[in-house]
């Protein structure tokens, strides 16, 4: 999926990555936190890094994916005053200047608060290449995947270590850019053990969905 912009979409950049055999770098930091210039100039600075795609989350009042640091992130970002239209805005003035994609982490009221066409409109408008919407589940996506894709907008989809089989396969071939697998059980944060987990559940998801 070619986008508009001249940049390379979520999808191609991890096709380019896996002919030449690398493993992609996503940064992920929170919108606003400690505030919206240093957002900006932290997303250039991880772009001339050398970032493949940063994943932008936008700040909420109740993130339950995300554990106690993200949680603190989005508090501080909150209490300056962020908002979606704001870091929407300091985006289109940031995304042109950067070479790598773009993917919106952010939940599902601020989308159903705004409207799922409205919404879409405004993150194409300001350069978004990909989004993530961690509490909206396979079955509730139609009416976003669909006007994800009139904006082409690649809709990222999850899938955890307690996802069954068949549900397995139907997110692989709902989602878009890439599949969002999830670690571990509960919120973001600290395990141990985690590599060893996170090479299981990749060897599964490959093999299911013959990747």
């Amino acid at each position: 999926m070619p986008m508009a912009d001249g940049k390379r979409s979520v999808a191609e950049t991890f096709s380019r990555l896996r002919e030449q055999g690398k493993t992609a770098f996503i940064p992920f930091i929170t919108a606003g936190d400690p505030d919206l210039a240093t957002t900006a100039k932290a997303l250039k600075i991880l772009d001339s890094c050398g970032s493949d795609v940063i994943e932008l989350g936008v700040p909420y009042s109740d993130p339950l994916a995300d554990g106690p640091v993200i949680q603190a992130a989005a508090y501080r970002a909150l209490k300056k005053g962020t908002t979606l239209h704001s870091v929407l805005s300091m985006l289109k003035e940031v995304i042109p200047e950067l070479s790598c994609p773009i993917v919106l982490f952010t939940y599902c009221n601020p989308i159903l608060k705004l409207g799922v066409q409205n919404f879409m409109d405004n993150i194409k408008q300001a350069g978004v290449h990909g989004l993530v919407v961690p509490d909206l589940p396979l079955e509730e996506t139609t009416l976003l995947r669909s006007e994800a894709t009139l904006h082409n907008i690649e809709l990222v989809l999850l899938t955890t270590p307690t996802t069954p089989t068949e549900r397995m396969k139907e997110i692989t071939k709902a989602s878009e850019g890439f599949v969002y697998l999830v670690s571990a059980v509960g919120v973001t944060g600290a395990r141990s053990n985690v590599n060893l987990r996170v090479e299981h559940l990749l060897q599964e998801i490959k093999q299911v969905c013959r990747l």
